[in-house]
């Protein structure tokens, strides 16, 4: 019987790079029947704004797998990325990006035997996309990063090194600065860690990563990271080996998985025959490993193999624009070599992934003990620190609750704040109870907002809450 697989051309060069890996995956043999789709540019045009259509959607729950060209999404306005929207509509909350040295492409790290996988979270952190124009000239975006998706990810690259046979994860984080978000990583694969005691865990600075992906590239074999930062070490990761044109990548959830190159949708070189297809190609071959087709997997991505270390077929991004091959005499040359293998090139093997259970209850972590010991208050003011501050203590006096201290951008500006501040009309305002030790109650939160109010245009309130007498806040730069 043959397996149903979503088929989403996409936008620009994805038809002819998903046209490519069809034809050759079906050359291969793969029982596969497409269900062909849309979703990407064309459904933005059509009005709807969230790029993917109903019937997409649908065709993915029938299906529970995807193969996905790349989509255009607009950039600074209106409408979601539509990948971002397919990543959340299935809750495909882990990117695995491969990233390994290939025969014939040349590059400054050739002979450095780079072989690793990014395990990126997919669906939280800034990606949430909860953004807010606070003033007409201040933005903010929440960074939000749970205990339950920091484990599922975290179990989900352990898993992969298991199943790969990897002796180590690293697991790269800014935790020295954003000690809450970044910091929940940190903790949850510190945790997580001792329960795979055949493989090595390490945490390294998200920075530092970096700096050693492009000097000792060959240390890393599994590195796990956040949203953000996974999209751009995987971006770097690439270029490590030949760039985008050679950069697969599998989207998971436990309900559905989507398979996609790292590249985009390069309009400049569309419908011209001279993409890359290896990307998509090297995709496919995620997707037929995960439908249990191994044979068809491991002959498919042998004929790639062999055709990059034969050197005949290559397409512009390799062998240059004069000698370069097209992307359909490129996926003629992988079906002629299909049952061939590289002289010097073996494929790794592939154990089942073990996908880590899915609670279907809410998560919910529960604290022995919480307080909401006082407020910040966010405040537009077109005003210096020193004339908001006593316009601030002037309003709460007579309250139970006081002025700490006011901040500009994460920094101390009242009383006796930063020496030089260069500020913006977006004040955070601290406030505490008057009484030292007393818990504030929503009673005096609206106190608060109806003092401040009366003077002041307010945007955005925080408690300021203790969890197990732990704060559960950061303090401005400059705040005591």
């Amino acid at each position: 019987m043959k397996k149903k697989v979503t088929l989403i051309p996409g936008d620009g060069i994805g038809p002819e790079v998903v046209g490519a890996a069809v034809r050759i995956i079906e050359a291969a043999g793969a029982q596969i029947e497409w269900e062909r789709c849309d979703a990407g540019a064309e459904v933005f045009k059509k009005g709807d704004p969230t790029g993917v259509p109903a019937e997409t959607v649908s065709s993915i729950q029938r299906t529970g797998a995807a193969l996905k060209g790349p989509l255009e999404t607009p950039v600074g306005y209106g409408e979601k990325s539509a990948n971002v929207t397919l990543r959340k509509l299935f809750e495909l909350y882990a990117n695995i990006r491969p990233v390994r040295e290939l025969p014939g492409v040349p590059t400054p790290f050739s002979g450095r035997n780079i072989d690793l996988v990014v395990v990126r979270e997919n669906v939280e952190d800034l990606y949430a996309g909860i953004e807010h124009m606070q003033t007409p000239g201040v933005a903010q975006c929440l960074k939000l990063m749970s205990d339950k998706g920091c484990e599922k990810i975290v179990r989900l690259a352990f898993e992969l090194a298991r199943s790969e046979g990897r002796k180590s994860v690293h697991c790269a984080t800014k935790a020295n600065i954003m000690k809450f978000t970044e910091g929940l990583l940190k903790r949850t694969f510190e945790r997580v860690a001792p329960e795979y005691p055949e493989i090595r865990a390490e945490h390294i600075i998200i920075d530092n990563c970096a700096h050693q992906l492009v000097r000792f590239p060959e240390q890393f074999e599994v590195i796990v990271t956040s949203n953000m930062n996974g999209d751009i070490l995987s971006d770097l990761t690439s270029g490590l080996v030949g760039g985008l044109g050679f950069a697969p990548s599998a989207n998971i959830g436990a309900g559905a998985v989507m398979f996609e190159a790292v590249h985009g949708s390069a309009p400049t070189i569309a419908g011209k025959n001279l993409a890359n297809p290896t990307a998509l190609t090297l995709s496919a071959v995620m997707l037929l490993r995960h439908l249990g087709l191994r044979e068809e997997a491991f002959v498919v991505e042998n004929a790639v193999l062999h055709t990059l270390e034969a050197g005949k077929a290559l397409t512009g991004d390799v062998a240059g624009e004069r000698i370069a091959a097209t992307t359909s005499a490129f996926t003629d040359a992988v079906i002629e070599n299909l049952g061939r293998n590289p002289t010097r090139w073996q494929v790794r093997e592939h154990k089942p992934l073990r996908m880590p259970p899915m609670r279907e209850s809410v998560a919910t972590v529960a604290a022995k003990s919480r307080r909401t010991v006082g407020a910040d208050l966010f405040i537009e003011a077109d005003m210096t620190a020193d004339r908001l501050g006593p316009s601030l203590e002037s309003a709460m006096e007579g309250s139970a609750m006081m002025l700490k201290m006011c901040s500009n951008r994460g920094v101390k500006v009242y009383p006796e704040g930063a020496t030089r501040p260069d500020c913006v009309d977006h004040y955070r305002c601290r406030f505490l109870p008057r009484t030292a030790g007393a818990e504030v109650t929503d009673e005096m939160l609206t106190d608060l907002i109806r003092r401040v109010g009366a003077r002041h245009r307010w945007m955005h309130l925080e408690k300021m809450q203790e969890f197990d007498g732990k704060a559960g806040y950061t303090k401005a730069q400059g705040e005591d």
